[in-house]
């Protein structure tokens, strides 16, 4: 029963976050609300894993959850479910291709997928900002205090990407070192 459900949840995630891996997140935070499979904090962790991995950030995503509740068989049925969406429409899509290139229907609707897309991705980007820059706290109180250590840190790779010899670093380097900062700080 539970693979059914990780193949269905991940399925309409699939479905419906046109976009990328990114445009995910806002479906993801409500399918850990939902199932319980994750929290808030997870989701971030695993924003941040999947985004410093090979491979589209939601198929790592959709992976790791179902990993983590039904083990390799949940991890695959997760994996599937996401991108099953995607074979059944590129396969009508392929089928109907010569039709649909000088549709101008089909253009209007990509032109309208645009800033649906964009809005998924910027919802998910404030969101992530929110949790690693912001400690909520307090139970009675709505408390919200900032987290400066990650501030700081944020300045400080935006200010060394201002000088073009950093510029020119692979994005690996970039990578370990905010891997090896994390672990040093424990942020």
């Amino acid at each position: 029963m539970i693979l059914l459900r990780l193949f269905f949840e991940f399925a309409k995630v699939g479905l419906f976050s046109v976009g990328g891996g990114l445009a995910t997140i806002p479906f993801l935070k409500e399918m850990g609300e939902n199932t319980g499979w994750f929290t808030n904090t997870d989701l971030t962790t695993m924003i941040a894993v999947s985004e410093s991995t090979p491979g589209p950030m939601g198929v790592n995503m959709a992976t790791y959850v179902g990993f983590q509740t039904a083990g390799i068989p949940g991890a695959v049925v997760a994996t599937l479910g996401l991108i099953f969406p995607s074979i059944v429409v590129i396969l009508i899509i392929a089928g109907f291709l010569q039709k649909f290139r000088q549709s101008r229907t089909v253009d209007a609707v990509f032109q309208g997928l645009r800033p649906a897309s964009t809005a998924l991705i910027t919802s998910a980007g404030l969101g992530v900002a929110v949790s690693v820059f912001l400690a909520v706290g307090g139970t009675a109180e709505h408390t919200f205090a900032l987290r400066w250590p990650q501030l700081a840190l944020a300045a400080a790779i935006f200010l060394c990407l201002q000088h073009k010899k950093l510029k020119k670093l692979h994005p690996i380097a970039f990578i370990g070192l905010a891997a090896l900062v994390g672990v040093v700080f424990q942020f």
